[in-house]
């Protein structure tokens, strides 16, 4: 790697406090420029060595180290000094240790990762389930948020779990790259008057291991930077991210803000005295980002700048402001944002952030809180989709209210009175006098078309019943898609339309196969044939009868009128009794067989529409109910609370989740 020069060799000196007149690389009498760093804190010696170590394998061989058998001082190509002074490579590391410079092989084979447990665990793997649950109902659009949230959980649990990102956000002249470099206590982040100051975003990391996160950011190696050696014991795991302004006149700088802060693990956003109720910085961040408030730290700044009481007065209208917003506040040792004041440039309240951020960060719980709130805000704006307005599915009334309707449809009550009307005139035609039933069928061979039954059914009843079928099937499937999510109403409406497209034939199908079942039963009951024969008995006591009178009219037998006249009256009279008799007697039988008939009738078309209708609708219920089992999952309201949990305590969840207005994750 080539030596700086010009102004980057000024600025390494000014950041290692080297003297002037020693070289950065060690070239000056006796090293001046290492010992001066080494003696001034600021370089770590194990880093030091393992930079050696990978410039001995780069080029195959010893580095040469001075006295310490690297030849003379400064001999040979690579010894720069004596007591061991080898070339001290990539000075950028001087500048708070360029994280590229401590060499891939220190961090890259670092165990990273882990895996998500408990309740938040759930509620991932129910939100998968969710989406797959969803793809073939809901738009990719609808279901977009909540793919993008599982995407960055997988990416986020292969990475390292032992870091913390965090990024310091705000807008133009707020002081975030005066906060950065006072957290650090090393200027890291150019700090300035000329607006935009920081153009791209510069990471600070406090340990190793952090590569693959800052690779995520997709922040490039030379903005990647080490803190002073003895911040890293208070601080170690934190990656701290300096960003662009979020009011930049630059439409790249506010993109980069919106692309890290979706990210991040949680973000420090610093507002000043004169910004910190700007509108643009509540309507566009913080008020989305209500629900990541334990992941969320709002610092009022240039606090020097302000007299008296000031300082406090402007502090309870942020808090204000913050409440407005639908951010939940930490106090009183609830969770929700830590809101303070400090001075950046007079490190006033640096010490207790600096503190603060170091708790948080041991705690490694701020990607799983983090990404609980971002399950928290995908899940409200999938609510539309699966929450219903009301109780929905279709209860017993619907359906026998649907089955009624095409009992109607088929003509069950007509062919249940038919039936009755049939057995009746069997019961006629069995327990009949001879004398009316040859009258009757005197009477039906003088009516016109009474030979035999009708060759079909009109075309206006046959297009009645279709409308009767078609009406039955839209109001069962308004009655089950009443108070269903928009998307969940059209699958059931779809499924009904579906199922009643052949629906009439069906039924046409079901009342000719009825018809015909009940034409092939008999229609006599037990007690028939003693009807029939007391009916021959009466007609054979009046031909009797009526012989004998003929009999005693002619001379064959002897008069006597009384009894032969006493039985042809006992058998015309005997007879119409005995028929009404029989008449009244078979009410009731035929009533029920006319009931029964319409039951079996109505019971099969019922089955007919529950197998094409009712169950491809239940289908769809029961799914919409599965998703909505998965959703309540999702949402929090199933397993335990605790950090993470997306329930109880947590936040965007609970009492904080109907407060969530919109948003898809940080930025």
């Amino acid at each position: 790697m080539t030596a700086i020069t010009g102004d980057e060799n000024q600025t390494a000196r000014r950041l290692t406090r080297l003297p002037q007149g020693a070289d950065p690389r060690g070239d000056g009498p006796a090293g001046q420029g290492q010992e001066a760093a080494r003696d001034d804190g600021r370089w770590d010696d194990g880093l030091i060595a393992r930079r050696a170590e990978g410039r001995e394998r780069e080029k195959g061989g010893p580095t040469g180290r001075g006295s310490a058998g690297g030849g003379p001082a400064g001999g040979g190509p690579t010894g720069r000094g004596p007591a061991g002074g080898g070339p001290i490579r990539g000075v950028k590391g001087i500048r708070g240790g360029d994280t590229k410079d401590t060499g891939p092989d220190d961090e890259d084979h670092l165990p990273i990762g882990g895996s998500y447990g408990g309740p938040l665990r759930t509620r991932l793997d129910a939100l998968r389930e969710l989406i797959g649950l969803s793809r073939t109902r809901l738009e990719s659009d609808t279901l977009a948020e909540a793919g993008r949230v599982l995407d960055e959980a997988s990416a986020r649990r292969r990475l390292s779990s032992h870091h913390t990102v965090v990024a310091i956000a705000g807008a133009t002249g707020s002081g975030k790259s005066t906060l950065f470099n006072a957290l650090a206590q090393v200027p890291l982040s150019e700090t300035g008057l000329r607006r935009p100051t920081t153009s791209a975003p510069i990471a600070c990391s406090w340990s190793e291991g952090a590569a693959g996160l800052l690779d995520r950011l997709a922040i490039p190696s030379r903005l990647r930077r080490r803190p002073l050696a003895g911040g890293e014991a208070e601080l170690s795991g934190l990656v701290l991210v300096d960003l662009p302004d979020h009011d930049s006149a630059l439409v790249r700088h506010r993109e980069q803000v919106d692309r890290v802060l979706a990210l991040v693990d949680a973000v420090i956003w610093v507002v000043d005295p004169e910004k910190y109720a700007d509108a643009a910085l509540h309507e566009r961040y913080l008020r989305p980002l209500a629900g990541h408030a334990e992941v969320t730290f709002v610092v009022l700044n240039q606090i020097d700048r302000l007299p008296g009481e000031a300082a406090d007065q402007v502090l309870d209208d942020l808090r204000r402001l913050l409440d407005d917003d639908g951010m939940a506040l930490g106090e009183h040792g609830e969770p929700g944002a830590t809101v303070l004041a400090l001075s950046a440039l007079t490190g006033d309240g640096v010490d207790e952030l600096r503190e603060l951020m170091g708790a948080f960060v041991q705690e490694r719980t701020a990607a799983a809180r983090r990404l609980s709130a971002d399950v928290d805000v995908a899940a409200a704006g999938l609510r539309a989709s699966y929450v219903a307005e009301g109780r929905t599915g279709l209860d017993e009334l619907t359906r026998d209210e649907f089955a009624e309707r095409l009992a109607e449809a088929v003509g069950a009550k007509a062919a249940g009175d038919a039936a009755e009307r049939e057995w009746r005139r069997h019961a006629s035609r069995a327990c009949g006098t001879p004398w009316l039933r040859l009258w009757r069928w005197y009477e039906r061979s003088r009516t016109p078309g009474s030979a035999g039954p009708a060759s079909g059914a009109p075309v206006e009843e046959e297009l009645t019943a279709r409308q009767r079928v078609e009406q039955a099937v839209r109001t069962v499937a308004e009655e089950a898609a009443s108070g269903l999510p928009a998307p969940w109403a059209q699958a059931v409406r779809e499924a009904a339309v579906r199922g009643a497209d052949g629906l009439p034939e069906a039924l046409d199908e079901l009342a000719v196969r009825e018809a015909a079942e009940t034409a092939g039963r008999p229609l006599r009951p037990a007690w028939w044939p003693a009807a029939v024969l007391a009916q021959m008995s009466m007609t054979l006591i009046q031909v009797y009868g009526g012989l004998w009178l003929v009999g005693q009219i002619v001379g064959v037998l002897q008069p006597g009128l009384v009894v032969p006249a006493l039985l042809m009256a006992a058998g015309i009279v005997g007879g119409p009794l005995v028929e009404w008799a029989c008449t009244a007697a078979v009410r009731g039988p035929a009533r029920r067989y006319g009931q029964d008939a319409r039951r079996r009738l109505r019971e099969a078309a019922a089955g007919c529409g529950r197998a094409r209708v009712l169950d491809p609708v239940a289908g769809e219920l029961m799914r919409y109910r599965e998703v909505r089992e998965r959703y309540a999952t999702v949402a929090g309201r199933a397993g335990g609370g605790g950090p993470g949990t997306g329930s109880g305590t947590v936040p965007g969840t609970g009492v904080h989740a109907v407060r969530l207005r919109g948003g898809g994750g940080l930025g």
